[in-house]
């Protein structure tokens, strides 16, 4: 149905898997929420089941690039498309796609991140949370459980998306908690995003879980075929203790880039779920604090761009590095401030970077009606 978010009753799943990252030091920065507006049209429909693809994935096929990302005054998620991956147009006119007071437990999503799984579909994994929940008459306390016990946040449900065409998607909302009581008594699960395991052949979520108000790790989860929920309990992948996970397969080695202190690092091991070696030094060439790196490589090319979220700066925005070898990275600069471009919108924070053929470039812009460089 074009333009319009069509909610189709479903059971509400639960899913595991970690909602996405706000960050454990965004609470120090937290926006003044906007005031309420008419909303525009979302353009996505949400299905109980999903069509079958129009044609077979491959992945030779790729031309062009989709960002999702989310905005604080919104608590909602984007999409803006790409056919170069520098310069990038909001296809809903820099209106949501997701909203997050439709499709959350909390009524308010967070830290968005897109993968493509070798089938070819599209993998969608959110915080579920409103970190203005109670202004915004959502609840009655300022987090859903008493600050000084849990901590910021404290949110422990996660939304998981499931599409072809990034029209029409599947919809799950995911308690971690309730999933799996063996994890104790978490604090929260933060910043899910998805990589495809070749060896067990199976989709992954991996989070930070924190406890006690201090302890944060990375966990890993097999996912369902469906993306409902995760199918095994969480394991903590050992010798990290960062936040904001992003694994990338690149040959033989899986690159994790992570958050410690506000700052972005970078390990390797020949498997996703343990045996990283880390580098000590920050990679990310910000003095201002950053959180949820993204990497992705420019289609034809063996330059691999790094974006994160430079929270910290006044007013925010996305910073990006340039590498070809993973050890020396080139800053290139923010959004419109660089190399990197957006041309009807500006500020995204905690974004991912995936994939689209030729053909799905010009459905989804066809489809949003969107004028661009993509044209």
């Amino acid at each position: 149905m074009h333009g319009l978010l069509r909610l189709v009753p479903t059971r509400r799943i639960l899913t595991i898997g970690a909602l996405l990252l706000v960050g454990a030091t965004a609470c120090l920065a937290q926006p003044t929420p906007s005031t309420p507006r008419i909303k525009k049209p979302t353009g996505i429909e949400i299905v109980g089941t999903l069509p079958e693809p129009a044609r077979p994935f491959h992945e030779q096929d790729l031309a062009g690039y989709v960002m999702v990302y989310f905005k604080d005054q919104t608590h909602s998620a984007y999409l803006a498309v790409s056919r170069d991956g520098t310069t990038f147009t909001d296809v809903n006119g820099g209106e949501p796609v997701f909203d997050g007071e439709l499709l959350a437990e909390q009524k308010g999503v967070r830290d968005p991140h897109l993968a493509r799984g070798p089938d070819g579909a599209f993998y969608l994994a959110m915080t579920d949370l409103h970190i203005f929940g109670q202004r915004a008459g959502f609840r009655d306390t300022a987090w859903q459980r008493p600050e000084e016990e849990h901590g910021w946040g404290n949110n422990r449900a996660l939304v998981l998306m499931k599409s072809w065409d990034l029209i029409h998607w599947t919809h799950a909302i995911f308690r971690v908690d309730l999933a799996f009581p063996e994890l104790g008594d978490i604090d929260c699960a933060w910043a899910p995003e998805t990589t495809y395991d070749p060896v067990a052949k199976r989709m992954v979520v991996y989070f930070t879980i924190r406890y006690a108000n201090k302890n944060a790790n990375l966990y890993w989860a097999y996912a369902d075929d469906a993306f409902t929920k995760l199918t095994t309990t969480p394991k903590m992948i050992p010798g990290i203790g960062g936040i904001d996970g992003d694994l990338t397969l690149v040959g033989d080695q899986w690159h994790l880039f992570y958050v410690g202190g506000a700052k972005i690092f970078h390990a390797v091991s020949p498997r996703f779920s343990d045996g990283f070696v880390g580098d000590t030094r920050r990679i990310d060439p910000e003095t201002k604090p950053t959180e949820a790196p993204n990497l992705f490589r420019r289609l034809g090319t063996d330059t691999w761009v790094l974006m994160y979220d430079v929270y910290g700066a006044r007013p925010n925005n996305m910073g990006f590095s340039e590498t070809k070898d993973f050890v020396s990275f080139q800053d290139i600069g923010h959004f419109n401030e660089g190399t990197m471009k957006g041309t009807n919108f500006e500020r995204p924070k905690h974004g991912a970077v995936t994939y689209l053929t030729a053909d799905e470039l010009a459905a989804v812009t066809a489809h949003w009606e969107t004028h661009s460089d993509t044209k």
